[in-house]
């Protein structure tokens, strides 16, 4: 496919992996961690140094503050102290941000507060008022036909549709759980058997062999991923140039 994609690249970075002076070069945007599963100013200023000197966009990527499970794990904590952690991350990240002069590109949340904000009305909606009261104009990543965009789309809030180039898909919209089998693709067979869909049909293939109409602005790559070496070199080539 030599036609250049309408999407763009993301990747979530900051976390610790040895690879991402290779990987940043292929992408578009990096969400950074920000302190919540991962990450320090150390290694915010690491990955900060590498997006600006490839001349890419980053953005806040907070979690809950669960570094034990790697914010991978719901948590049980009040909204008083879920969003006091993450003023503080965000807030972290966009002190750093500004320090470098770059612009906080967007927000998006890791693991299960992204997981459970899809899901959950009542998160979802407190995520929004905060996000209202101090980054309206930031654009947020969300999971198309989650609470998430129902959220932000009532408060009038910027969102960028979001899908994962290196998860599988349930019949709902949903991810397979990171439980499952071949729940993260890591082989390019993998990964281009699923995007071939998206880009030829605007169609998301689920696990069952269903195809779901989709439409999205961002597609995701884990920067933890084994083998984002070995498959986003070639599919940056065939969807991106």
């Amino acid at each position: 496919m030599s036609q250049r994609s309408r999407y763009k690249i993301n990747c979530d970075l900051g976390e610790g992996i040895p690879d991402e002076a290779l990987i940043i070069p292929m992408i578009d945007l990096g969400s950074v961690a920000c302190g919540g599963h991962f990450g320090d100013r150390s290694s915010i200023q690491t990955t900060l140094d590498l997006i600006q000197t490839h001349g890419k966009s980053a953005g806040a990527h907070p979690s809950y503050p669960d570094r034990a499970n790697f914010g991978r794990k719901s948590l049980d904590i009040s909204p008083k102290d879920l969003v006091a952690s993450l003023s503080d991350q965000i807030g972290l990240f966009s002190d750093m941000a500004q320090a470098a002069n770059l612009s906080v590109d967007h927000i998006k949340f890791h693991g299960a507060l992204y997981n459970d904000a899809a899901e959950n009305a009542d998160l979802a909606e407190l995520l929004l008022e905060f996000l209202e009261r101090n980054y309206a104009n930031v654009p947020l990543l969300v999971p198309p036909f989650s609470q998430l965009e129902k959220a932000a789309l009532a408060k009038n809030h910027p969102i960028r549709l979001e899908i994962f180039g290196d998860r599988a898909y349930q019949d709902d919209y949903r991810l397979l759980s990171r439980k499952a089998e071949n729940s993260l693709l890591t082989h390019l067979e993998q990964v281009v058997s699923h995007l071939d869909a998206v880009f030829s049909n605007g169609l998301l293939r689920t696990v069952s062999g269903q195809t779901l109409p989709i439409h999205a602005d961002t597609i995701c790559f884990h920067g933890d991923n084994p083998g984002i070496l070995g498959f986003l070199p070639q599919v940056r080539q065939r969807y991106w140039t």
